[in-house]
C-alpha cells in the first residue's frame, strides 16, 4: 500500500534529513541573499535527477513528472530565509553566521520539501500529474519573496490547481498536525509616521508645536480607528513600536517618529482602514500645528485558506495521520507571504507540531532559544508526500 511505503520511507531517510536539517541551520542566511542555500537546494536536486531552474535570484523551482502529467499540477513550497537574531542555543549546529539565526524554521520548511521531493521522484511511476517544488526566499521581509516568485512565474506553464504550504507550530505537540479552513493568518502592512514642528525650548511651548504632545495624541487617537470603526467579529491590530525623538530633558524636539504595524483578516476593510489612519493622522497633526510625512508600506495579504482545497488537505491528514492526530489551528494575527499564492490559486497552509516539553522544546518562534523536536522532520516529509500523491 503506498501509504506505507511512504511512512517506511519517511522513516528511512529521517536520518540523512536531519543531517540536512542542521546543516542548513548553521548556515542561515537573511531575506534575499539565500544564495549558499539556493546552491544547496540545486545540488541536492540534482542528486535527486530533478530538474529546476532559478526564480526570483535567490528562488529555485523543481518539476517533477509523475504518469499522465498534464492530468494534475499541485505546488509544493518551502521558504529558505533566516532572521537577524543571535541564537542562544547550545547545540553542535547552533549558527555559524552571528546574528543570523533559523528562528522560524525555515530550515525545517526547506528540509521537508526536499525530503518530500526525494521520496515523490522515488515512487514517480505511482501517482499521477505535475508536482512544482517552490523553494522561495524572502519570507521574512518585505514585500515578500512569494512575490517576486508568482511575478518570476512560478504559477504558469503549468498552472497549478494548488498549492500547499507547511510551517512549524511550537505550540503545537509533536506528532499532531492543524488545519483550517478560511482565513488562517492576517495581512500585515508596516506605518511610519513622522511628525514636524520647528521645535524649541521646553519651558516656552507656546512657542512651537509640541511633537512629543502631539505624537502621545496620536498613538491613543489611533487606536480607535479599530475600535470605533471595525467589526468587531473580524480581528484586526494596530500597534504603534518605536518612538524617536529628543534627546534631552529641556529641549522640545522638532522631529517624532513613530513605527508600527496594521493587521487585519479582512482586505476589504483593511485598505478602508490605510484611509482612515491617513485621515485622522493628518487631520490631529496638523490640528495641532505640526506637519505629517506618513508612509504605509503595504506587506502581505491575508491567508486564506480555500474551504474545499484545504478539507481535501485535512481528510487525507486524517488517514495519514489517525484523526486523533489532527486538530484545527487557531486564528493567528501573524502575517506569512503564502497569502500571495492565495489570492492566485486555491491554497492550503498547515502546521507542523515541534513542541516537546519533557526535551525542553518550548520556545516560540523568532525568539533566540527556538529549536524543534526533529523527529517532527520525518513527520512533516512523509505527509508532504501523501498530500503531494493524492491531493486534486
Amino acid at each position: 500500500m503506498l501509504t506505507e511505503i511512504i511512512k517506511q520511507l519517511a522513516k528511512q531517510y529521517a536520518p540523512e534529513l536531519i543531517h540536512v536539517r542542521r546543516y542548513l541551520h548553521a548556515n542561515p542566511e537573511l531575506s534575499y541573499q539565500e544564495f549558499k542555500t539556493a546552491e544547496f537546494v540545486k545540488t541536492k536536486l540534482t542528486e535527486l535527477g530533478i530538474p529546476f531552474e532559478s526564480k526570483a535570484t535567490t528562488g529555485v523551482l523543481g518539476i517533477i513528472k509523475g504518469k499522465n502529467p498534464d492530468s494534475r499540477v499541485l505546488a509544493l513550497r518551502a521558504d529558505m530565509d533566516a532572521l537577524p537574531i543571535v541564537e542562544e542555543n547550545d547545540v553542535p549546529y547552533q549558527s555559524l553566521n552571528k546574528g543570523v539565526m533559523h528562528a522560524c524554521g525555515h530550515d525545517v520548511h526547506t528540509t521537508i520539501l526536499l525530503g518530500a521531493a526525494k521520496i515523490l521522484n522515488e515512487l514517480k511511476n505511482e501517482w499521477e500529474g505535475t508536482i512544482k517544488l517552490i523553494f522561495q526566499p524572502g519570507e521574512e521581509k518585505n514585500p515578500g519573496g512569494a512575490s517576486y516568485m508568482i511575478k518570476d512565474g512560478v504559477l504558469e506553464n503549468p498552472k497549478p490547481q494548488g498549492i500547499v504550504g507547511l510551517h512549524v507550530h511550537p505550540g503545537l505537540n509533536i506528532g499532531q498536525l492543524s488545519f483550517k479552513k478560511g482565513r488562517v493568518m492576517a495581512s500585515a502592512d508596516e506605518i511610519y509616521i513622522t511628525i514636524r514642528s520647528k521645535g524649541g525650548h521646553a519651558a516656552a511651548p507656546h512657542l512651537t508645536a509640541d511633537t512629543v504632545l502631539i505624537a502621545s495624541h496620536l498613538i491613543v487617537s489611533l487606536q480607535q480607528i479599530i475600535s470605533r470603526n471595525n467589526n468587531p467579529t473580524s480581528p484586526s491590530v494596530l500597534s504603534i513600536c518605536s518612538i524617536q525623538g529628543g534627546h534631552t530633558t529641556n529641549v522640545i524636539p522638532s522631529e517624532v517618529k513613530l513605527m508600527g504595524t496594521f493587521r487585519a483578516m479582512d482586505e476589504v476593510w483593511r485598505y478602508k482602514a490605510h484611509d482612515l489612519i491617513r485621515k485622522q493622522a493628518q487631520g490631529l497633526v496638523e490640528g495641532m500645528g505640526a506637519a505629517l510625512d506618513l508612509h504605509i508600506d503595504v506587506g502581505y495579504p491575508t491567508v486564506d485558506n480555500d474551504p474545499a482545497f484545504t478539507d481535501a488537505a485535512w481528510k487525507l491528514a486524517d488517514e495519514y495521520m489517525g484523526k486523533e492526530h489532527v486538530e484545527e489551528t487557531e486564528t493567528r494575527m501573524g502575517a506569512e507571504d503564502f497569502g500571495y499564492y492565495t489570492q492566485v490559486i486555491p491554497g492550503c497552509f498547515y502546521r507542523l507540531g515541534v513542541r516537546n516539553e519533557a526535551k525542553g522544546i518550548v520556545h516560540q518562534v523568532h525568539t533566540p532559544k527556538f529549536d524543534i523536536d526533529e523527529n517532527a522532520i520525518e513527520i512533516g516529509v512523509g505527509m508532504m508526500a501523501y498530500l503531494g500523491v493524492n491531493l486534486r
